[in-house]
């Protein structure tokens, strides 16, 4: 029934055995929004916050977009910075160096495709990690159906979106996509390609 469904069958019953319904709760109010000042920022060394986060294991992309302009080369980088975000709507984000030369090329292009890479594409990771190389060298790849980005070969999922937002999120910026279209890709019989500690690690089949 859901949450709505739930709640209106609770109202509905309170009024035929003469309750009340309850008065409706106001919604708190949106906090407010800022950059973090710099005499609030912990004294952390930035060596022990990569290694304690590293315990985190997250699956790799590469996000790619279709060339921006006539004759321009599609653009691309490894992410390990991707996550759903919102079912209705659909919605996923990533997060970006603010400092990438490639997200320029994203932005202008307005779309891009998320392919999540299986355990055998370790090499293509650190192909498209690389900055100021041609990343498309040798990449078999079509285009995804509504983007026009590259959908690379092998990659187990492929999700085709739009740019939605971009927020500022320290020195990364945060990066939401609208989900236009997406599917499975071709199946590794060892999963997906995961980043835990530093180096790329496989799921343990039992």
């Amino acid at each position: 029934m859901g949450q709505a469904g739930t709640a209106e069958a609770a109202v509905r019953y309170l009024r035929s055995v003469g309750t009340p319904a309850p008065e409706p709760v106001e919604a708190l109010p949106r906090p407010d929004l800022r950059c973090v000042g710099a005499d609030e920022r912990a004294p952390l060394d930035p060596a022990e916050f990569r290694r304690v986060l590293g315990d985190f294991a997250t699956g790799v992309t590469v996000i790619t977009a279709p060339p921006a302009a006539p004759g321009a080369p599609p653009a691309g980088f490894a992410c390990q910075s991707f996550t759903s975000l919102s079912l209705d709507p659909p919605l996923v984000a990533f997060m970006v160096g603010r400092t990438s030369t490639t997200w320029p090329r994203i932005a202008r292009a307005g779309v891009f495709c998320v392919n999540v890479l299986g355990a055998g594409q370790g090499e293509l990771c650190r192909a498209f990690a690389v900055s100021g190389a041609d990343k498309f060298a040798g990449v078999a790849y079509d285009a995804a159906p509504r983007s026009g980005a590259p959908r690379l070969t092998g990659a187990v999922a492929w999700i085709d979106c739009a740019v939605h937002a971009v927020h500022t999120g320290g020195d990364h910026l945060i990066v939401v996509g609208r989900v236009t279209a997406l599917g499975p890709g071709e199946d590794d019989p060892d999963g997906p390609l995961l980043f835990h500690r530093g180096r790329f690690s496989r799921l343990k089949r039992p």
